[in-house]
Parts: C-alpha cells; sequence; structure tokens
C-alpha cells in the first residue's frame, strides 16, 4: 500500500478514526491489527518473516536480561543476529553471494550453485531487521529493559508509517511511547494539524518532484550511449534530486502520519544538500541508517577513538557495509567506498587544506567560501550517485567516461534539455517545484524549523493559502496515469 494511493487514502482516515475513539487500553492492540494489515497488503505470505523477527527478537530480549553469566548473554545476542541477519542475508544476498562464489571458482572449473534463487525480496526487510536487532543490543547494553508485553513490542517493530523505509527508530524513544500510549491524550489539534501538513508537503515533494524528475533520469540513464556531457550531467542532478524528495518525501509523509497519532518519529533529513563536507552530508541524509551504524558497528569496530589507520579502516568498512545494506550489486558497494575514501581523504588532507586558506588569506567564515564547500560537497555527492543510479559498476564507468569527454555545451542553449523526457511545461514545473523546495530547505537551514513549525508564526490567511496551493499543486501537477504506477518509493526495494 503506497502513501500515494487511493487505498492509503482510505486507510489512515479510517484507521485514525478508529484509533481515536477505542478505549485507550486496546488503542495498541487496534495499531498493532492495522500495522500488519498494511504490511500483508504487500504479500502477505511474507508477514510471518515479519513476525518471526518479532519473536526471535523479543525472546532473546528478555533471555538476555534475565541471565546474569556474561556468556550466555552473548550467546542469546549472537544467536538473535545469527537468525535475523540469516533470513536477511537468504532474501536480499544470497544470490549475489554464489554469483561471486562461482566467478571466483570457475578458474578452477568449479561451481557452488547452478541456478538462481529467484524470489521477490520481501519488502521493508533491512528496515525492520535493523530496527529489532538496534532493541536487542539496547537491551544487551542495558541501555532499555526488555518489553514483557509481546503485542506491544510486536507494534514497535510493525508500526505501519515507518514500517517498508523507516525512519529506522530506536527501542528507547518509540517503544517507550508505546508504553505510554493509555496516558496519552486522545485528540491533540498541533499533532494532527501539524501531521496533515508533513503528509501533505511529503507528498507534494513525492509526486510532483521526484516522479517527475524520475522521468528525465530514467530517460538518459536507458540510453545514456545516445548523449553527451550536458544531457548526461542533467541526469545525474537529476537523481540526487529524485532520490532526496523520493526518500525524504517517504520519510515526512510517515512522520507526519506518526504525528496524527501522537508518536514522535525521528527526523531522517535535514537539508543535506546544504552540507559544506561529505561527513556533514551523513549527519543530515537518512538519519536514522547512519546514526544506526554509527552506534552497533563503526564505535564497535573502535570509532574514531584509535589509531589513524584504524580510523579510516572503521570508517571505510562502515561505508561499505552501509552500501551493501543498500542492495546486493557492487554498485552500491562501490558508492559506500566512494563516501568513505570522501571523508578519509578529507581528514588526511585538513591540515594541508587550513594551511592553505591561510596562505591565502581566505575568509573562512564567508558566505562565498561556505557556498563553495557547500557546490564542492554536492558534486562529489552527485559523482557516487552515478554508481547508485546506475545497474551495474561498468554501466557507472561508461557513464562517466562518456560525461567527462562528449562535450557539447551548446546542447545547454539549443532546446535539447526539453527532449530528456520532460518537454517545455514539465520541465518548467519541475523547476518551480524545486524552487520551493529550496526555500523550504533554506528556512529549515537557516532557521532550524520545519515547515510547520515556520507556518506556525505566520498568519492564518498566509498559513492556510500554503496548504491549499500544495495540495492544489500536488492534485494538478503530481505525476498520475498508468504509465507511473511502477514510481513506488525508491528505498521499498531496500
Amino acid at each position: 500500500m503506497l502513501f500515494n494511493s487511493i487505498d492509503f487514502l482510505i486507510f489512515f482516515p479510517v484507521v485514525t478514526l478508529i484509533y481515536f475513539i477505542i478505549p485507550r487500553k486496546v488503542r495498541y492492540i487496534w495499531l498493532l491489527v492495522a500495522s500488519y494489515y498494511f504490511y500483508m497488503c504487500w504479500n502477505a505470505k511474507y508477514a510471518f518473516l515479519l513476525l518471526t523477527s518479532t519473536v526471535v527478537t523479543w525472546l532473546c530480549g528478555r533471555l538476555i536480561y534475565a541471565v546474569e553469566k556474561p556468556a550466555m548473554r552473548k550467546f542469546f545476542l549472537a544467536a538473535c543476529l545469527c537468525v535475523n541477519l540469516g533470513i536477511l542475508f537468504f532474501f536480499k544476498y544470497f544470490d549475489f553471494f554464489m554469483a561471486n562464489c562461482n566467478r571466483v571458482l570457475s578458474s578452477l572449473h568449479m561451481q557452488l550453485w547452478d541456478r538462481s534463487f529467484d524470489v521477490l525480496l520481501p519488502v521493508g526487510i533491512s528496515f525492520y531487521t535493523f530496527q529489532a536487532l538496534g532493541y536487542t543490543m539496547d537491551v544487551y547494553r542495558g541501555k532499555v529493559e526488555p518489553e514483557r508485553n509481546i503485542l506491544r513490542y510486536a507494534l514497535f517493530v510493525s508500526f505501519f508509517p515507518q514500517l517498508v523505509a523507516g525512519p529506522i527508530e530506536r527501542s528507547e524513544s518509540l517503544l517507550g511511547q508505546m508504553r505510554d500510549l493509555e496516558k496519552k491524550k486522545l485528540w491533540n489539534y498541533e499533532n494532527v494539524a501539524g501531521g496533515l501538513t508533513l503528509m501533505v508537503w511529503g507528498l507534494f515533494v513525492k509526486m510532483v518532484i521526484a516522479d517527475r524528475a524520475a522521468l528525465l533520469v530514467d530517460t538518459v540513464f536507458e540510453n545514456y550511449y545516445l548523449h553527451g556531457t550536458v544531457a548526461l550531467a542533467t541526469a545525474a542532478v537529476g537523481f540526487s534530486i529524485q532520490i532526496y524528495c523520493d526518500f525524504m518525501g517517504y520519510s515526512t509523509i510517515a512522520i507526519g502520519a506518526a504525528r496524527v497519532m501522537g508518536f514522535k518519529l525521528m527526523e531522517n533529513f535535514e537539508t543535506p544538500y546544504f552540507a559544506r563536507s561529505v561527513g556533514e552530508f551523513w549527519k543530515r541524509w537518512h538519519i536514522s541508517l547512519s546514526t544506526w551504524f554509527r552506534d552497533y558497528l563503526y564505535i564497535p569496530l573502535g570509532g574514531s577513538r584509535c589509531s589513524k589507520p584504524r580510523k579510516y579502516f572503521n570508517t571505510m568498512v562502515t561505508m561499505a557495509v552501509s552500501g551493501l545494506w543498500h542492495g546486493a550489486n557492487w554498485n552500491y558497494v562501490v558508492w559506500g567506498l566512494l563516501h568513505g575514501a570522501y571523508q578519509v581523504i578529507g581528514d588526511m588532507t585538513a591540515g594541508l587544506r587550513a594551511k592553505l586558506y591561510d596562505a591565502l588569506h581566505t575568509k573562512k567564515e564567508s558566505f562565498s567560501f561556505h557556498l563553495a564547500q557547500a557546490v564542492c560537497t554536492f558534486v562529489l555527492v552527485d559523482a557516487a550517485w552515478i554508481f547508485f543510479r546506475a545497474p551495474s559498476v561498468a554501466h557507472a564507468l561508461r557513464f562517466c567516461k562518456r560525461l567527462a569527454t562528449k562535450w557539447d555545451p551548446w546542447n545547454l542553449f539549443n532546446g535539447t534539455v526539453y527532449t530528456l523526457g520532460l518537454d517545455r511545461p514539465e520541465f518548467n514545473i519541475l523547476i518551480v517545484s524545486l524552487a520551493v523546495l529550496f526555500l523550504v530547505d533554506l528556512i529549515r537551514y537557516r532557521k532550524k524549523q520545519e515547515i510547520t513549525g515556520f507556518l506556525k508564526e505566520q498568519c492564518v490567511w498566509f498559513r492556510w493559502g500554503v496548504i491549499i496551493a500544495l495540495i492544489a499543486a500536488t492534485l494538478v501537477f503530481g505525476v498520475y496515469g498508468i504509465s507511473f504506477e511502477s514510481s513506488q518509493f525508491i528505498y521499498f526495494q531496500f
């Protein structure tokens, strides 16, 4: 069930209305039933995997808390990790692993597996697996007490707004809110109004910007060998816009839907393209995942409190695993390694760059310097996105080679950009929509306010004018139709 579908437009109000009406003691049960129905709309049989992950992590959490011997605690934690990561590996990485083993063994005329394991990847499996494992590791570390009520814990793992594409919530936050569910007020106007506003904004950036940019990106990437530098650069920038608006749009809708019901989910994006370094970019992009890897992988490896070589090794391993988390393909690994290399090189050259800035009398607090940093960071991030979007590393390398060698600057002025999947009116709609996005992100960056906080400070006529305009723009300019039914949220596949 997509957020931008008629089904969800019916599902969400019905679930929310009943949630507000029923007795407080059974509200979590109702949300649990609604969440499983939401997930089963994708593929009913895969709800068993969600249930398995829930039961295993709940039981292991209870056992870890109950035993006192460190060896037994480690055993139950290891068992939990093996079961959940084993399921994830089987469904997401088995074919990738066997194909690479066969490629290595082919030189010896050997083969481990002679056919592919053709199975549909369970939607959101990486998200709910990491959320459940985070709970188990928090119990092991003593950060939270295990949840006694398995139904309440099952709701924590399966909460429908963030089930299939995050944010990946921490147990101390979301589970704590669910434990206090009976104490929550049935109705809070600010939560409802603010949540619905976030949902409207999320639908706007998804349907008007992301899905429109996808038409241009798909057209060029699928036929990159027919285009030159201008078209390829436009598509690369277009994909950076598409994936940001697609994923940020989903997260915004999820946060808004949860807020309507009185839950506060963590922010997942904080103007990432205003970042002035790649390290800062990762503090602003997919925050729930980057902090998960920081807390449960990077720091256990040693983090930054170690020698420089070890720190760089930890960074590269973390970013490589982050890339692999996104998909069973080498292009995702290369994407992660590029981001790791950016951070390592940035740290290694920090002293040299500081001396260079001093020698050139650079005003490091000036707007121009900050702008140059943001532009350079965006170029680096955008170059890495090519590997993320391309179907293979070889495809990405050929794309980059053509981008660098097939110069055609005249195509900036002869109307060629209006033949890349979007005609002139559609392209102009995209540009205007991006101007709106830039303005909202600029307010967020400068004032540290999300759109709801900013609108709350404005006059009533302005506030309602903006909301009505967003709704109208989504209805009129949103991408609809049979040919666009495949425009799901990109991160559903992960």
